[in-house]
């Protein structure tokens, strides 16, 4: 039988244990054998299991007494746990009922004069009555028999695992067992061997649960029994460590912070610094300061509440930082406006070209200002696409106005406290972006350019628009209160311009607060003066070049918007005229021959082949496609709309990657074709013999949007007819069931887009008319409208 001799040494000042199984001392004694009185030796802090050698360490006269009279008879003794390990001198009530039978196998004198006793344990036995306990205690005693289960048995195999598992576990985690009991552990395969080696080496926080597994005859169940209080240690053990990591990192902390703020005294003390210095700062500040009462109270109570603290307190830094941050707020300092309307005029057209609405509602804030002296400043939102100047035009206004600009980028925040900040009890906190842009700009009247409210997110951390509802009310900002400083601060004399792309994803309480501009995109004639005016000079100075060494001829300018660029504002065209001043400085600083003057016919060679053609209005000369207008995001679009028939039931199909509204549309258009076949030239019967296949180029795009209802209709029509549509001809308009035609939004993106592709003539909507009345005469000149107040008026035209 194999002998597993890895030691493991519990805490105790009694007894310390060290394990050995034994595959003899596993076989019961024979019946008549075990004597019926046995002398009874009480352990503390440890409980023996059939088939284990311990070495006990005697202390008690009454102990040592019965080891060696059991040594020099080789007879058999009780080794039973003591109730209580804390009684000293234990009486007959302070031992537990079970034990097991033992001899003394060897006994050792240890150099510090104690007795150590080398115990064997066989079978299990119960106490019936103590009959002495003179000089030592002897109890009539019943051997009891272990039943142990089939070694083959699924379960018992599981079990097997199950102990090994959180026995290795709790060896792992212990500072007192060494790590090789593993291995012993993990080469017992015998049920009874694992349950009894691991029921005596295993520390457990409580004593009772250990002695417990006595009482089991059935190994089966003492092996549950033993895994719960594995398993009740496993977790007591991972408690432990958590509690030990915690202090351990806690009490590092409080050394090295220690350490430090010993250090900073010593250093401030050396320099002559010290906080009363900064306190009497403090204080000096605030005097100067122009705030409120109610202000001015509760900095003098968080003054107090600063000089209670000790300096080394985390909350001392906490505190300083806040008092600070009340000082570096701009309470009562505004910068002088400049209410030269001229001036203002004349800055504003020196940075932008057109733009002619906003420039016009900025002139009108300062023509009241200068007659009232003090109004509350506008809340503007300016939407429109990508590169017209939305933000930049925020700088232009602060400079017309004298004032101090501040830009906030909301794109793709999604944090409520980015606005209001965190309450200031929080590790890190940080005040809120408003104002902390007021504490960088030094006024409490900057212009502020919310960049991007319409990117705004939302998530478990709050809803920033929802935030900003009370910074961009104007009857609401002049108590705005930021969770970091805790105090209302007045916005009102703060002019907020917000940016957007669409309205659409702007929530409509904060929509209704602001002032809506609608920034729309440049003609090409527009796009070539803005190039000419600001965009080749400020190139020209970034790449550090003279007026005289680059200028691009006004038709290579057209070329490169026409062919190089497909966009409502300008940002692409800069990045084309960047890329000629690059090739330009480049030709420069090597020596090489360039044209001073760039011409169309450059264009190859500086920005390679075209990248932009425009989509021309020859899609219309085939039957069946219609050319449409649309609004995105980015500025108008022209698209085509293809319809085919074929013989079939009377389906329709659509493809295109259209969505659920541009699909109605045509479900809409196919059910009134359907409704009035005379319209097609056809009859209903024949009507019913075609399918009809609508598509819309360009599927990788998504589309959607009612506003393609006519295109649809007209693009059917035209198909079952066999007839192709007028030419230069493009349309744009919603469609009711009764053939009503309604008006569509974003006109002007459409006219500029429809202007690109070379269309002559747009059909639109009877309401739309006052649209295209309020639109500047340069953008419409050589185009034709045609106003329809139902289908049969767009059919009749068309055809």
């Amino acid at each position: 039988m194999k002998d597993y001799s890895e030691f493991l040494t519990p805490h105790g000042a009694e007894v310390n244990i060290i394990p050995v199984l034994q595959g003899d001392a596993l076989k019961d004694i024979e019946e008549g054998v075990l004597p019926d009185i046995l002398p009874i030796l009480a352990l503390r802090n440890a409980v023996l299991f059939p088939g284990t050698v311990y070495p006990v360490t005697i202390g008690r006269d009454m102990s040592v007494k019965l080891i060696r009279d059991a040594e020099a008879n080789d007879g058999f003794i009780g080794a039973v746990p003591q109730n209580d390990i804390t009684v000293d001198n234990p009486q007959d009530e302070d031992l537990f009922t079970y034990g097991v039978a033992a001899k003394v196998v060897k006994t050792l004198e240890m150099p510090d004069g104690t007795l150590t006793a080398i115990l064997q344990a066989f079978s299990r036995i119960e106490i019936l009555s103590v009959v002495e306990n003179v000089p030592y205690f002897k109890a009539r005693v019943k051997q009891l028999r272990d039943t142990e289960p089939d070694q083959e048995d699924n379960k018992v195999k599981m079990m097997i695992e199950a102990v090994k598992e959180k026995a290795t576990a709790i060896i792992r985690a212990s500072n007192f067992v060494p790590k090789e009991a593993v291995s012993a552990l993990n080469s017992i395969n015998h049920f009874s061997f694992l349950v009894n080696f691991v029921a005596t080496t295993i520390e457990v926080e409580n004593f009772g649960d250990k002695v417990n597994l006595l009482t089991y005859s059935d190994l089966s169940q003492r092996a549950m029994a033993l895994l719960t209080v594995l398993d009740k240690q496993v977790q007591l053990l991972k408690i432990k460590q958590e509690i030990n990591q915690k202090v351990k990192s806690d009490i590092d902390q409080q050394q090295r912070e220690y350490y430090l703020n010993n250090q900073l005294r010593t250093i401030q003390e050396e320099l002559g610094m010290d906080e009363e210095e900064d306190f009497q700062k403090f204080r000096a500040r605030a005097a100067e300061k122009k705030w409120p009462e109610s202000v001015k109270a509760i900095f003098e109570k968080e003054m107090a509440r600063l000089e209670k603290y000790n300096p080394s307190s985390p909350d001392y830094s906490i505190q300083y930082n806040y008092i600070q941050f009340m000082l570096d707020l701009p309470w009562d300092v505004m910068s002088e406006d400049n209410l030269d309307l001229a001036n203002a005029q004349k800055v504003l057209d020196k940075d932008h070209f057109g733009l002619d609405t906003v420039k016009e509602r900025i002139i009108e804030y300062l023509a009241v200002l200068k007659l009232k002296g003090n109004m509350k400043s506008p809340i503007l939102c300016l939407y429109g696409p990508p590169g017209v100047g939305k933000t930049s035009l925020g700088k232009s206004i602060a400079r017309a106005l004298g004032r101090k600009y501040v830009r906030i980028a909301l794109g793709g925040m999604h944090d409520e406290a980015e606005i209001r900040g965190h309450r200031k009890t929080y590790v890190g906190a940080l005040p809120g972006r408003i104002l902390s842009g007021l504490e960088r700009a030094g006024t409490s009247n900057p212009v502020i350019v919310l960049d991007e409210i319409d990117k705004l997110a939302s998530d478990i951390k709050g809803d920033p628009s929802s935030a900003l509802l009370e910074a961009l009310d104007p009857e609401q900002n002049s108590t705005f209160h930021d969770n970091y400083l805790d105090i209302d601060y007045d916005l009102s004399n703060v002019m907020f311009i917000t940016t957007a792309n669409g309205i659409s994803s702007i929530q409509p309480a904060l929509r209704d607060r602001m002032e809506m501009i609608n920034v729309t995109g440049y003609l090409a004639e527009e796009k070539a003066e803005i190039a000419r005016q600001f965009l080749v000079p400020k190139q020209l100075e970034e790449h550090g070049l003279e007026k005289g060494d680059m200028r691009i001829d006004p038709a290579c300018t057209r070329a490169i918007i026409d062919e190089y660029t497909h966009e409502s504002g300008v940002r692409g065209l800069e990045k084309q005229i960047a890329k000629i001043a690059r090739v330009t400085a480049k030709k420069i600083a090597l020596g090489q021959d360039y044209p001073k003057v760039v011409k169309k016919e450059h264009l190859k060679e500086y920005l390679g082949l075209p990248v932009s053609f425009h989509d021309n209005i020859k899609g219309n000369e085939a039957p069946g496609v219609v050319t449409g207008l649309a609004w995105t995001e980015m500025g108008g679009e022209i698209l085509f709309v293809e319809s085919q028939v074929s013989k079939g039931k009377g389906n329709l199909s659509m493809t295109g990657n259209l969505g659920d509204v541009m699909k109605e549309s045509a479900q809409i258009a196919y059910q009134y074709i359907k409704a009035h076949p005379e319209m097609a030239n056809i009859s209903a019967d024949d009507f019913a013999s075609k399918d009809i296949h609508v598509h819309v180029p360009e599927g990788a795009t998504p589309k959607d949007g009612p506003s393609a209802g006519i295109t649809m209709v007209s693009s059917m029509v035209s198909a079952l007819r066999g007839q192709k549509i007028r030419s230069g001809v493009a349309m744009t308009g919603e469609m009711t069931l009764r053939g009503r035609v309604l008006p569509v939004g974003g006109i002007k993106e459409k006219i500029l887009a429809a202007k690109r592709a070379g269309v002559s003539t747009i059909v639109i909507s009877e309401d739309n008319r006052k649209d295209i009345e309020d639109i500047k005469e340069i953008y419409v000149k050589g185009l034709t409208f045609v106003y329809v107040k139902n289908i049969s008026d767009v059919i009749d035209f068309i055809f």
